[in-house]
Order: C-alpha cells, then sequence, then structure tokens
C-alpha cells in the first residue's frame, strides 16, 4: 500500500497521508511521494488540494525510527529534501490547499498543516509542537508560520512547552479556521474544498499570492503589489464571468481561467 494516495475528483486532488499504523509519520519514502503528488496538482485539472491523513490522526510528525537508523538519511537530509521542499510546493502552489486535520498533527506534521491556505479540524483533532520534547527546534516552517498566525508569546510557550492544542483552543487562538464535530467533520471538510473548486481559481491564486508577499512588504510596498496584482485579476476570463453574472443576476459559472 503506497504511504501517499492521491485521486481527482470534482476538480479537487485529494492527497491522503498513508501510514495509519504509525499515525501517517514521514519517512523518506512519504515525504518524497508526497512532493511527487504535490507536483501533480499542478495540473489545471485540479482547482483545489486536499489533504488529510488516513485513519486516527493526520500526522505525528516524523517517524523517529529513520532518524535514529544509521543507515538512515540523517537530519540534514530530512530537513533540505523531505520537508522545506514540500512546504515550498504547498506555498507556491497556485490553487487553494486545505488541511483537513482529522486527528493529532504533531512536529512536522503540524507545521505542515499549518501553512496551507485553510486549515480545518475535526473536534477531537489537536496539534503540538512536540519538537522540545527531544531536544530539537521546530522545523517545516513552524518558526516562520506560528508566530505570525498566533503571536509570538503564545508561539514561544507552545514551541518550549510542547503542550498538546486541543482543536477548539486552536481555532479560538487563530491557529487554524474552523473546528467541525467529529461526526460531521469530514462532509463540512469536503464542501469547503467543493466550493474552492468552484471558485475563481486565478484569483485565488492571486490572493495567495500577495498574502505571501505581505509577510515580508512595507504597507507602500504591499499597496503596489495591491495594485499590479488586481490588474492579472481583471485581465482573467472568471473576472469577467463574475462581473456579467451579477449585472444579469445569475450565479457566475467559473472556470478558473
Amino acid at each position: 500500500m503506497s504511504s501517499i494516495l492521491f485521486e481527482i475528483r470534482d476538480s479537487i486532488g485529494f492527497i491522503t497521508l498513508n501510514r495509519p499504523g504509525k499515525l501517517n509519520s514521514f519517512n523518506r519514502e512519504m515525504a518524497l511521494l508526497l512532493q511527487e503528488k504535490l507536483d501533480d496538482c499542478k495540473n489545471d485539472e485540479i482547482r483545489c488540494v486536499y489533504i488529510t491523513g488516513a485513519g486516527k490522526g493526520f500526522s505525528a510528525g516524523q517517524d523517529l525510527a529513520e532518524v535514529a537508523d544509521p543507515e538512515g538519511p540523517g537530519m540534514k537530509k530530512i530537513i533540505s529534501e523531505h520537508y522545506n521542499p514540500v512546504i515550498q510546493r504547498i506555498m507556491e502552489l497556485e490553487k487553494p490547499v486545505v488541511a483537513a486535520v482529522n486527528g493529532v498533527a504533531a512536529g512536522a506534521g503540524a507545521n505542515i498543516a499549518l501553512c496551507c491556505d485553510i486549515v480545518i479540524a475535526s473536534q477531537s483533532a489537536s496539534f503540538i509542537q512536540a519538537f522540545s520534547k527531544i531536544g530539537l527546534i521546530p522545523d517545516s516552517g513552524g518558526t516562520y508560520f506560528l508566530p505570525r498566525l498566533i503571536g509570538r508569546q503564545k508561539a514561544s510557550a507552545l514551541m518550549m512547552l510542547g503542550e498538546k492544542v486541543p482543536a477548539a483552543d486552536a481555532e479560538r487562538m487563530g491557529m487554524i479556521y474552523k473546528v467541525f464535530p467529529d461526526e460531521t467533520f469530514s462532509e463540512n471538510a469536503l464542501n469547503i474544498a467543493k466550493f474552492l473548486a468552484e471558485m475563481p481559481t486565478r484569483g485565488l491564486a492571486l490572493t495567495k499570492k500577495i498574502l505571501n508577499l505581505s509577510f515580508n512588504n512595507s504597507l507602500e510596498q504591499q499597496l503596489r503589489m495591491e495594485d499590479i496584482y488586481q490588474q492579472k485579476a481583471a485581465r482573467t476570463e472568471d473576472y469577467k464571468e463574475g462581473v456579467q453574472a451579477f449585472l444579469e443576476k445569475r450565479m457566475p459559472q467559473f472556470k478558473g481561467k
């Protein structure tokens, strides 16, 4: 059985982390396969990407058995060849990426989820910056995303104390978008992905790009980029369809172009 499951349905690229017996912890094979499937999601047929975990968890992070193996890839390769390329691919993908966190998301698993554009979680899910418990620092973009999501104080405490954050608390502090009851989680998560897949894909991609730029821009620079990106959005077919549908008082039929 492949450690990553992938299918395209309803214009959504479904990626499932699939090592349920190990709480979907990452080894080299799984990390490289995830990169491959994220590359496959560049396909124009796909207008939204949906990442979740098989079984009871989203991902427990790194498989420590691989780290302890003297014949394993070693920490340098794990960071530079496994996780960093995954984060870069998610950030650069020109379409929305939804993380559907169905259970525990720990270590690199938590930070891969948090770098996605929209993070939703089941009520029983939790997030843990588990690195400090084994003497490591947060990786996979954790030191970049978490303080921007919840502020330096909260991020520092969660990283140093390694506390488990229940999904409801994660929503309350702005770490994630929304929590759904376990029994309706899959349905609600899928509805969000379906909605995004029917939206103006180019406009969403440009929104994603300019949000990423805002992390490092001054207000003046950001206003200038908004001008440039709005002109790009205004040249898309979906913009023309959106305006025409509004004037004609009908539902728009976006094509992602």
